[in-house]
């Protein structure tokens, strides 16, 4: 098995809210991100895709082909958008760095079934969450 990455980035804007608590727990908890106008962040995304190599093409992955996948169920759908607002899948889940990761991963994997797949979301240059399933 061989892994080939992707690296891509998007800006996104989130407030981390848990709506069954009292505004001063969520504020104790998540303190500069439970602003109600909201922050941002500039993501990077490491999209990791394992499999065998083709003895065809010498390829695991075309990697225009996963940049092409990438754009169409992450880029288009989070970059420059409200998380909480614009994505559906965040309407009753807190978009956490670990629960964005989760949700890319599900978002991507459909298209990529044949493969062992890791996210890896940096939120900032020193906060990164890695999520897999496989």
């Amino acid at each position: 098995m061989i892994k080939v990455g992707r690296r891509t980035t998007f800006n996104a804007a989130h407030r981390l809210h848990n709506p069954q608590w009292s505004d001063e727990k969520n504020r104790s908890v998540f303190d500069k991100c439970n602003s109600p106008n909201y922050h941002g962040h500039n993501y990077t995304l490491e999209t990791w895709v394992e499999g065998e190599i083709d003895p065809d093409t010498g390829y695991v992955i075309d990697l225009g082909e996963l940049k092409q996948i990438i754009k169409e169920e992450v880029e288009e759908p989070f970059d420059h958008r409200n998380l909480n607002l614009d994505v559906p899948e965040f309407a009753d889940l807190n978009p956490t760095a670990e629960n964005i990761a989760k949700v890319i991963y599900e978002k991507l994997k459909p298209r990529l079934m044949n493969f062992k797949l890791v996210v890896r979301l940096y939120e900032t240059e020193n906060n990164f969450v890695e999520y897999t399933k496989d």
